[in-house]
């Protein structure tokens, strides 16, 4: 009763927001949309399936690059000037089709394994990035067209333009990529996911296709992670070899770690802080007097924000393995 009527205050209040909040907000909004979407994915893959996997950068690259290629309009790249929700709609599916392609690497490995395979597969994307430059736009990259028009309506007397609309069609996203992934987590697939992660043997002794769903898992994950490129292409304006790298793969790691592996809202609130927090601190500095201007020398934005992922996630990994009742004073106590 009381979730559902939370659940219902916040959607009023992200429907009503537009009207109230300045382009900072809405742009940090549409950017936390984005990555609560890959965040999804990668909880699915690695929370409810098992599979430990660093390729997501790979697969946002892939649906950013699709979308920018054919939405785009610029004449000295690949361009094919799609309607952007088509060209959206291919990035996703493209993005599928990447993972269905490695999917039978993913089927056949685990822990580790599958962690260090999957970091191969983000160092080749790197340089296909880099040199296939009348796609990409190589080092230098491409710009992103919008996803929305840039046209202004008006709506309660309030004008509405590219950064109010990108809002409702990000938190949209937001939204559906959720209600999937949340009936996909509690049905017959999301069962079979969690018992692969936590036996394949007994998995495979009551009928489940291991490698089959193993390599499904890896497809789905790779699907939310190209919509997420699409959309954090738009929110960036810009796409660059260097968007993709491995360290965004090890940020959305972060991401669904500290919100809780296997959790859709966990995932999703992991996202908004990750995302939001550098820019909070770059936003603010001036209120903060602890933190030092970019090239100062001191302890930046950037850095304070990396210190502040690192301590929750190795508390949170703390608390998760019981390992946190070794630090309690008493326990310290009985030892001496």
């Amino acid at each position: 009763m009381y979730r559902r009527i939370l659940l219902g205050l916040g959607v009023v209040l992200l429907l009503v927001l537009p009207y109230y909040v300045g382009q900072f907000w809405l742009r940090l909004g549409f950017s936390v949309a984005a990555a609560g979407i890959g965040a999804i994915g990668l909880t699915i893959l690695t929370g409810t399936a098992g599979q430990l996997s660093l390729a997501h950068a790979f697969f946002l690259g892939v649906g950013a690059v699709t979308y920018c290629a054919l939405a785009g309009t610029d004449a000295d790249l690949v361009s094919l000037g799609w309607p952007p929700l088509v060209a959206a709609l291919a990035g996703v599916l493209l993005a599928g089709l990447a993972g269905l392609a490695f999917s039978p690497v993913a089927a056949r490995l685990r822990h580790i394994y599958l962690g260090i395979a999957s970091i191969g597969l983000v160092v080749i994307g790197q340089h296909v990035l880099n040199t296939a430059a009348p796609l990409t736009g190589g080092f230098n990259g491409r710009l992103t067209p919008g996803i929305v028009s840039d046209a202004k309506v008006s709506i309660g007397g309030v004008p509405f333009g590219a950064y109010e609309k990108q809002w409702y069609v990000g938190f949209a996203f937001l939204a559906l990529a959720a209600l999937l992934a949340r009936n996909l987590v509690r049905g017959r697939v999301g069962r079979a996911f969690v018992l692969l992660r936590d036996s394949e043997p007994a998995a495979s002794s009551v009928g489940i296709a291991v490698q089959r769903y193993k390599a499904l898992a890896f497809v789905v994950s790779s699907m939310y992670a190209g919509l997420a490129g699409v959309l954090y292409a738009v929110a960036i304006g810009s796409v660059a070899p260097s968007s993709f790298a491995l360290d965004v793969s090890v940020l959305y790691l972060v991401m669904v770690v500290i919100g809780g592996l296997g959790s859709v809202a966990g995932a999703v609130a992991g996202a908004a802080a990750v995302t939001a927090l550098p820019v909070l601190l770059q936003e603010y500095a001036g209120y903060l007097p602890f933190l030092a201007e970019p090239g100062s020398g001191g302890v930046t934005a950037s850095h304070a924000a990396r210190f502040v992922f690192g301590v929750a996630v190795i508390a949170v990994v703390l608390t998760r393995s019981g390992a946190l009742h070794r630090f309690r004073p008493s326990a310290l106590g009985s030892r001496s």
